[in-house]
């Protein structure tokens, strides 16, 4: 099997969970199956992604930007991928973003990780919301499986799309993140972390419901609550009322990284006494997994796939309500059993989910795709 999957989100300012997805899944499929032949392909970009991964597969660069090849792939299955991709079996879009299109003979498989863009079309460019959405309809049209994180991202796709049920395969992502050994104490001095403090990681964009998480630490801040709220990630789309709402005095501290390395960030879960994840949507929330694997104590949105994610092992909270997360931030800072008992649950959940599983379910819809309609 030669399969030709797209890297562009490697090379963006803000890769993002689609970013993790590729530098997670490429090296578990090379090691899943090592018959399997990976041809990494990407758009005209300056620069080269750190991926030492990369440089042990096949990368073909195609000689067009992303403004000619999104909307000409999504809309009109043009221009044709170079020769050497279309000679693989197999061409897998990793995100709905850009969908190339197929040579004859060869299979389409495509990953939504979500459905956020027609959930929540405010929150997005309208650039990208209209990129999403013609290739989540070229997808739906073209690919011969369709891959999602989650049921739920499942689900909104049968409801919101006339997928067809054969072909959407269900397949969980997994924690990314290794876990270091050092105290992180020096991170956090370097960054200027003041302990104790709640952690959110993630891209700032309004998706992430910052907003509202800011007004409830400050809420459980004036109740008596100690800690500093650190704000881990790149900026994204959309950020200007975060900024706005930060330049508002109010009780407490944050703190806004930008976007780090995986050690700092590492050190960053380790050293929390809780993590926070807002998020109105998410296909599947991988941050709240890397917290329950270091044994954070966390609270996350009772929506979309996140309860799929965390199960029992974090408190939920409905995202929108500033004074239900309040109140969630404080009972866990101020309740040590019930720390401890997210904790335990935390890790022995985390341990369920892993890339190598994450490689096999895919391996099993490419084989879906290549040899019939069945599900994988």
């Amino acid at each position: 099997m030669r399969v030709g999957i797209h890297v562009d989100q490697l090379f963006f300012r803000a890769p993002g969970g689609i970013g993790t997805y590729i530098r997670e899944l490429l090296p578990a499929l090379a090691k899943a199956d090592p018959s399997v032949e990976l041809v990494a392909f990407h758009a005209r970009f300056p620069g080269t992604p750190g991926e030492p991964w990369l440089r042990e597969l096949r990368v073909e660069e195609i000689p067009a930007g992303i403004r000619v090849l999104y909307p000409g792939w999504n809309l009109l299955g043009r221009p044709p991928l170079p020769e050497p991709l279309r000679a693989l079996d197999l061409v897998h879009a990793t995100n709905p973003a850009a969908i190339p299109p197929a040579g004859p003979g060869q299979r389409l498989v495509v990953t939504v990780h979500d459905l956020a863009f027609l959930r929540f079309p405010g929150l997005f460019p309208r650039t990208w919301r209209a990129l999403y959405r013609t290739g989540l309809w070229a997808a739906v049209r073209r690919a011969r499986a369709i891959l999602v994180p989650s049921r739920h991202t499942a689900e909104d796709l049968l409801e919101r799309t006339r997928a067809r049920p054969e072909r959407i395969h269900v397949v969980p992502l997994a924690a990314s993140l290794e876990r270091g050994a050092r105290e992180p104490e020096r991170v956090l001095e370097r960054l200027k972390v003041p302990r104790p403090y709640v952690l959110f990681v993630g891209t700032l964009e309004p998706r992430k419901n910052l907003v509202r998480l800011v007004r409830a630490y400050r809420r459980a801040a004036a109740e008596g609550v100690p800690h500093a709220l650190v704000l881990a990630g790149p900026l994204g789309w959309h950020h200007q009322r975060l900024h706005r709402e930060l330049t508002l005095r109010g009780p407490g501290q944050v703190v806004l990284t930008g976007a780090l390395p995986p050690a700092d960030l590492d050190a960053l879960y380790r050293g929390a006494d809780l993590f926070v994840y807002p998020s109105l949507y998410e296909g599947f929330g991988l941050p709240v997994l890397e917290a329950m694997a270091r044994g954070v104590p966390t609270i996350a949105s009772a929506t979309s796939s996140i309860p799929e994610v965390a199960g029992d092992a974090a408190v939920l909270v409905d995202p929108r309500s500033v004074r239900e997360l309040a109140r969630a931030i404080a009972e866990v800072l101020a309740d040590r059993d019930l720390a401890e008992r997210l904790a335990m649950r935390g890790r022995a959940r985390a341990v369920r989910f892993s890339w190598d599983e994450t490689a096999r379910g895919t391996l099993r819809a490419y084989r879906a795709a290549l040899g019939g309609e069945g599900r994988g």
